[in-house]
């Protein structure tokens, strides 16, 4: 029996924000073989046309097929690239819908201040207005910690009858067999 595929939407836009999307998402599907990537690059309508758009999702699927050669994991992941003009968070979102999306991989710029307010933010939109999880990718900026290595320990776990305190006497008595259970 074939599981169901998960069906993944990872908004791209060429950025470094992105590529940490891009990354994660890959992630997801070596360890997941159901999953089923849309990577979504909008292109904002400013003379933009129909042609443009193939240019970008050519570049997108080839800059997708190398992230997966070198994950080794060509042939093994499911994708499909989708460029669309339009506004970003609508967008994606708007694919998310008609794919069913059971996830949103999404990156961000971490704008603050007047920034955000200014540009907004295409993340928190998408976040907010999901029907669906929505991850936000980011680089690891915290330092590697070596830990302690894990220890299978043998278990030594004795059987304790459950019972009940009889506060009369201050004494412990077995619980009857036909106490209810909970």
């Amino acid at each position: 029996m074939n599981p169901t595929p998960i069906q993944i939407v990872v908004a791209y836009d060429f950025t470094q924000s992105s590529r940490h999307a891009l990354l994660r998402a890959i992630e997801i599907a070596a360890r997941e073989p159901a999953a089923v990537l849309h990577f979504v690059n909008v292109v904002e309508a400013h003379g933009a046309d129909y042609a443009y758009a193939g240019r970008v999702q050519e570049q997108l699927a080839r800059e997708i097929t190398e992230e997966l050669r070198r994950a080794e994991l060509t042939g093994r992941v499911h994708f499909f690239v989708h460029a669309r003009l339009g506004k970003p968070a609508a967008e994606i979102l708007e694919l998310a819908r008609e794919v069913g999306a059971d996830r949103i991989v999404v990156g961000t710029k971490g704008l603050t201040g007047v920034e955000h307010f200014v540009l907004g933010s295409v993340a928190e939109r998408v976040v907010r207005e999901a029907g669906c999880t929505v991850e936000i990718a980011r680089a690891k900026t915290y330092p590697q910690v070596d830990l302690l290595n894990v220890v299978e320990v043998e278990q030594q776990h004795r059987y304790v009858p459950p019972h009940r305190y009889s506060y009369a006497d201050n004494r412990v008595q077995m619980r009857p067999k036909d106490w209810p259970l909970y």
